[in-house]
């Protein structure tokens, strides 16, 4: 089944520099408080789900829920 969402777009990649650059301003403006520290402490600290509940005092659900909000506002945003 191929994906709707997605046509095979092969044009031209912006820079690795730029595309960084990118995220960083969407995550510092566009992520509530504890969306950008679960994606901090999850990709880049390394930190599992489970840790990050416990930290938290929450159910790993709630963090769960937490980042998946924060990844798909992340793709939303640098979409275009």
């Amino acid at each position: 089944m191929k994906n709707t969402l997605f046509d095979g777009y092969l044009g031209p990649r912006l820079p690795r520099e730029v595309q960084m650059k990118r995220v960083r301003r969407v995550m510092e403006h566009e992520l509530t408080d504890l969306q950008r520290e679960t994606v901090i402490a999850y990709y880049f600290e390394g930190k599992n789900i489970c840790r990050i509940a416990e930290e938290r005092g929450v159910n790993k659900s709630t963090v769960c829920r937490t980042l998946h909000r924060a990844e798909a506002r992340l793709r939303r945003c640098l979409r275009y």
